[in-house]
């Protein structure tokens, strides 16, 4: 997994418990069906660009990544959102995409 934020890491150590719970609960979602681990991240992008998540959109541009999708397929699937969310929305999502493909050069 790549760059995890550090705030994230500190609360895995205060609930670990927690923390475990919510990771095996994700491993038990991603096999519960067909898609592949690359349309799974592409998937869960979308829906925090939906959500106008700035971090999850951040999270799952990373996952997308690492799952073998290039930046241009996250951008897609941020574009897609345009008329559903509306144009605005979406520009601040493409955004939060680009502070993460900066990150990657």
């Amino acid at each position: 997994m790549g760059k995890i934020p550090g705030w994230y890491k500190d609360q895995e150590k205060r609930h670990p418990a927690v923390f475990k719970s919510y990771e095996n609960l994700g491993d038990a979602l991603r096999k519960a069906g067909p898609l592949d681990a690359k349309t799974q991240a592409l998937v869960k992008l979308g829906i925090a660009v939906g959500g106008r998540l700035e971090g999850a959109v951040h999270s799952h541009v990373r996952r997308s990544l690492e799952a073998g999708a290039t930046i241009d397929e996250c951008r897609h699937a941020i574009l897609l959102a345009t008329t559903t969310i509306g144009f605005p929305a979406m520009m601040a999502a493409l955004s939060w995409a680009e502070d993460i493909s900066k990150e990657e050069k």
